[in-house]
């Protein structure tokens, strides 16, 4: 197994890493909408299920996978009310290619988050 970082995404705030591969597959850990400039957590539903994908892109890029290369996605919402508009941003980043995908709301994300998203891709 192999570990992977990038600085192109958050660094993991506990004792986790940004992604973990295998001769086939590449398992993201979930990823906030958390900026990897500044540290901030997005808030507001549509940018930060934007920010939590684009961390999961940046993460499966220095991978070397890809995000059409995705076989299964995991949403948590903090508010399964937030389900339409994390899905307007969802098929930004999935348009001709759809993974298998489960979404669920939580009692609470790390940090006060809003969303956490995170795949399995294959190398």
């Amino acid at each position: 197994m192999k570990a992977f970082h990038t600085d192109k995404a958050p660094a993991a705030v506990g004792p986790y890493v940004q992604a973990i591969g295998t001769e086939q597959f590449v398992f993201t850990s979930g990823q906030l909408s958390l900026n990897p400039e500044n540290g901030e957590l997005i808030t507001e539903i549509s940018a930060a299920a934007r920010q939590s994908l684009e961390n999961v892109k940046a993460i499966l890029e220095e991978a070397g996978s890809s995000m059409d290369k995705v076989v299964k996605c995991n949403v948590y919402l903090a508010d399964i009310n937030d389900f339409a508009a994390v899905n307007e941003v969802y098929k930004e980043f999935f348009t001709d290619h759809k993974p298998a995908r489960s979404a669920v709301q939580v009692g609470a994300l790390p940090l006060g988050g809003v969303v956490e998203i995170e795949a399995i891709a294959t190398l």
